[in-house]
């Protein structure tokens, strides 16, 4: 798991950050401080724990960081939910990002579990 760059769940969780931070460009500017920010931090969290816990050295410390990872990915789907509610011109694109939110998430368990 070294070549972090090679896992599919880094790839995806990197293109989320990216296609996120690019929606954050659309949003309102009263939400550059709050929603925006948030949103921009949980997911750049996302592939940079995956990256982070391939250095280390057992399992246990891997799974630690993959299970931070997945916790930010529900933190960018929560928000992106917020965002549908509070600002619904914006459905379509977070539906997208939500798709891929939920993929990650779904390869993060696996990787997860197969870890246990």
């Amino acid at each position: 798991m070294r070549d972090f760059k090679r896992l599919i769940v880094w790839q995806k969780g990197f293109q989320l950050f990216i296609d996120c931070h690019k929606f954050c460009r659309k949003l309102p500017t009263e939400e550059k401080y709050e929603l925006s920010s948030q949103l921009r931090r949980a997911a750049f969290s996302i592939p940079a724990n995956i990256a982070e816990g391939s250095a280390k050295a057992t399992n246990a410390h891997k799974k630690l960081f993959l299970e931070n990872s997945l916790g930010s990915s529900y933190e960018v789907e929560t928000a992106l939910l917020g965002i549908v509610e509070l600002y619904p011109v914006f459905e379509p694109d977070c539906e997208q990002k939500l798709g891929i939110c939920m993929e990650v998430q779904k390869m993060l368990i696996a990787l997860i579990n197969k870890l246990s």
